[in-house]
């Protein structure tokens, strides 16, 4: 396993600065791009190149974000997910080759918060990076200073404080971002929200370029609490159903 520690001078030279990243990926050319590129944003970085040697690294060295190619020698990038996210709570960037939804939806359900298909720029890559990390740390200032009470629509139940959701009171497990997600959308219930604004709300994305990862967050949402709670508006977004009154 190859290990790449960066440090810079001061620690407010860079907005990325003294964040971890680690970078799994068993194509040097690209994993070495990434890593400059993360370097150059401030991060530190460590590399690997098969799931077992990235599941070790991400134990050891608790990074604050994962970046993580699907196919990897010794096990997948699925299975590097699952067993990271069971040790504790990161959020993880897959990277695939195929343009292929199925993956994408595979990867969502075990605990992915983003994903890019290749080829992708490594300015997009550095931005979504800031973006899921920035998200990230929402999400924890929310969990500091709550909102209070439940929000219900119908057998649907939204916990601010805790971050959790129930539907016909049984827990529901969503990844930060599918949960960020469905609250954007609760918030105006039955309004129709386009895929640019959730994008600009929820992952502070304005480039339109990113509509179909909106997509397939809206299906991985959609599996987990009823394909009827969100209705589809062809052309335009989405919207979250409510009971009729």
């Amino acid at each position: 396993m190859e290990q790449t520690h960066t440090s810079h001078n001061g620690s407010t030279a860079s907005p990325g600065a003294q964040r971890r990243v680690l970078v799994v990926e068993d194509d040097p050319t690209i994993v070495d791009a990434i890593a400059a590129r993360l370097r150059a944003e401030g991060f530190l970085v460590q590399t690997a190149h098969d799931g077992p040697a990235a599941v070790d690294t991400a134990e050891a060295w608790q990074p604050d974000l994962l970046i993580l190619d699907i196919m990897l020698p010794g096990f997948d990038g699925l299975e590097v997910c699952r067993r990271v996210q069971a040790q504790r709570p990161v959020p993880v960037m897959m990277l695939t080759a195929r343009d292929d939804e199925t993956d994408m939806l595979v990867g969502l359900g075990v605990g992915a918060d983003d994903y890019m298909t290749k080829p992708f720029s490594m300015r997009e890559l550095a931005a979504r990076v800031h973006v899921l990390l920035r998200r990230v740390e929402r999400a924890a200032l929310a969990a500091a200073t709550p909102r209070s009470g439940i929000l219900r629509l119908g057998e649907l139940e939204i916990d601010h404080a805790q971050r959790r959701v129930r539907v016909r009171s049984e827990d529901v497990h969503l990844t930060p971002t599918e949960f960020d997600l469905l609250v954007c959308l609760a918030n105006t219930p039955r309004a129709v929200l386009s895929r640019e604004q959730l994008l600009a709300e929820v992952w502070d994305w304005a480039d339109a370029s990113g509509t179909r990862t909106v997509d397939s967050h809206i299906k991985a949402l959609r599996r987990k609490i009823g394909a009827e709670r969100i209705r589809t508006v062809h052309g335009v977004g989405y919207a979250l159903e409510t009971p009729t009154p």
